[in-house]
């Protein structure tokens, strides 16, 4: 994660690239404004304060600030042509802050996906309401690792021998790949696994679910009817009285799930029965719910695995090719294409997490109109 290296040019020989204030200066805004309506919504809406969304504004935080503390400087940089004007030590200042959110903001999407699987692996063990040790644990390790990865750039590893003040980029080689490994190709692996045991785990749900339903649904009515008219038989009074026969509540046209009749007096269907019955119809009932709510994460998921891969792939591939493959001829330009690109899936992420959520749009709406 750095700025792209360019020719060192004479302030007299400086070209000045205004397409990147036409590029720079909007994707600043738009980054602030998304992430801020993010974080606002959450902490501004009673249901959207769940234990998932704050995974949301921390990613939205790391996002904030790479578009306040580095982004203007990269922006500033690529106007004067990559020509790097200002002291080394805010030079060391700003690689250190693009590497810790850049991974921060990478991490976060590692640690989302880690929650939604637990989510969907283990449901009874996961709380969606509340903020549990193990999100609070999950944020904090995401914070602390990318401090982790970024921190020898600070501590000195940038100040080299011979290095060029006009240029402001990572020094070390070895820091490049390393950083490449800790802040991609290791978070990405992990969460496109996560991701498929997700997608699995709910197909299987999904299958169990409506399989449960229908074996539970057919044989109930005939066999409760049959099991009463028996009894009906074996304990006929002669006096008329009125019979309740329980149905299940999927089943039953009326409310309650019940059958009036005047029939001979049966022995009635104890509360025990119908108790059971009902346990079972919520129990099917909370499993499709639970089901389906996961089913529309899963429509969302194929959009944001796509987007990272799309913007951050040929950032990282690029960048440990220049250091490995000496022979290969990466120029300034395509450096500069890609770290744009990169910086791209700030902007997009509030978008991703947001457009497909009808609270969060309604709560857009509610702060962009200031209404209450």
């Amino acid at each position: 994660l750095m700025v792209p290296q360019s020719a060192s040019l004479h302030p007299a020989e400086t070209h000045y690239n205004y397409l990147a204030l036409v590029l720079g200066v909007p994707l600043i805004l738009i980054i602030i404004l998304g992430n801020v309506l993010v974080c606002l919504s959450v902490l501004t809406e009673r249901s959207l304060k769940t234990a998932t969304n704050y995974f949301i504004i921390s990613l939205a935080v790391a996002d904030l600030l790479l578009a306040v503390l580095v982004l203007p400087l990269y922006v500033y940089s690529e106007f004067l042509g990559g020509v790097w004007t200002l002291s080394t030590y805010i030079c060391d200042a700003l690689m250190t802050m693009d590497v810790m959110l850049c991974t921060a903001s990478i991490l976060n999407l590692c640690a989302i996906s880690v929650d939604r699987y637990i989510a969907v692996v283990v449901p009874l063990k996961y709380n969606r309401n509340q903020f549990s040790v193990r999100q609070l644990a999950l944020i904090t390790a995401t914070w602390v690792l990318s401090l982790g990865v970024a921190s020898p750039v600070i501590f000195g590893l940038n100040q080299v021998p011979g290095r060029d003040p006009s240029v402001c980029k990572l020094e070390d080689d070895r820091f490049v790949v390393y950083s490449s490994v800790c802040s991609f190709f290791v978070p990405c692996p992990v969460m496109l696994f996560l991701y498929y045991w997700m997608f699995r785990g709910l197909r299987r749900w999904s299958g169990r679910s409506r399989s449960q339903v229908g074996q539970a649904s057919r044989p109930t009515l005939s066999l409760h009817l049959s099991s009463a008219l028996r009894r009906a038989k074996a304990t006929t009074t002669g006096s008329r009285q009125k019979v309740v026969y329980t149905t299940p509540g999927s089943l039953s046209p009326t409310s309650p799930s019940a059958v009036s009749v005047m029939t001979p007096s049966v022995t009635p269907v104890s509360e025990e029965q119908q108790d059971g019955l009902g346990v079972e119809s919520r129990r099917n009932s909370k499993s499709s719910r639970v089901s389906g709510r996961e089913r529309k994460a899963m429509k969302v998921l194929p959009i944001v695995v796509g987007v990272f891969l799309a913007c951050w792939t040929p950032f990282f591939v690029i960048h440990v090719t220049k250091v490995l493959c000496q022979s290969c001829d990466i120029g300034p330009t395509l450096i500069s294409v890609v770290t744009w690109l990169g910086y791209v899936n700030s902007a997009v992420n509030p978008i991703i997490y947001t457009a497909f959520n009808a609270e969060f749009r309604n709560v857009f709406h509610k702060l962009l109109c200031c209404r209450t």
